[in-house]
């Protein structure tokens, strides 16, 4: 259980750089590709591009971006899972998501693209309060950054 707390932790440290958050939160339009396209070569792409994205950048030299506090906050709010306001803007951004997949899948253009930009938008939701999240617990759990 440990070593799964320390990949958890090494992760989130190099996701909470804002380039890894912010290319990771542009790129969500591309999971609808693969299911257009009905392509497994692009499907493996996207695939290796979302596992790859949390971990390709650098861990971030200070907290103050507010893509930073928003992983950082994610990372504590899931090790407690509240059901909360968070939890509920979460499953609805996921359900959005499934929705656009769904279009995507019946090549649906603008039910797909609207469907993606609520995700999208939710997901802003989520992270905005995440952040706050992490402004009222951030001396109780993991603290990657140098602040």
């Amino acid at each position: 259980m440990k070593d799964w707390q320390n990949i958890k932790r090494a992760v989130f440290a190099r996701h909470s750089n804002p380039w890894s958050m912010w290319t990771r939160w542009a790129s969500t339009p591309l999971m609808l590709v693969p299911v257009w396209r009905r392509s497994p070569r692009d499907a493996a792409l996207v695939g290796l591009w979302m596992a790859l994205n949390p971990v390709m950048f650098g861990e971030p030299p200070h907290d103050r971006a507010w893509a930073t506090r928003a992983a950082l906050g994610e990372e504590q709010w899931i090790a407690e899972r509240p059901m909360d306001t968070a939890m509920a803007v979460n499953v609805t951004a996921t359900a959005a998501l499934l929705a656009a997949i769904i279009a995507a899948h019946h090549r649906r253009a603008l039910p797909a693209a609207l469907a993606t930009a609520v995700q999208m938008a939710l997901l802003m939701g989520y992270w905005e309060l995440m952040v706050r999240y992490y402004n009222n617990n951030v001396d109780v759990g993991p603290r990657s950054c140098v602040a």
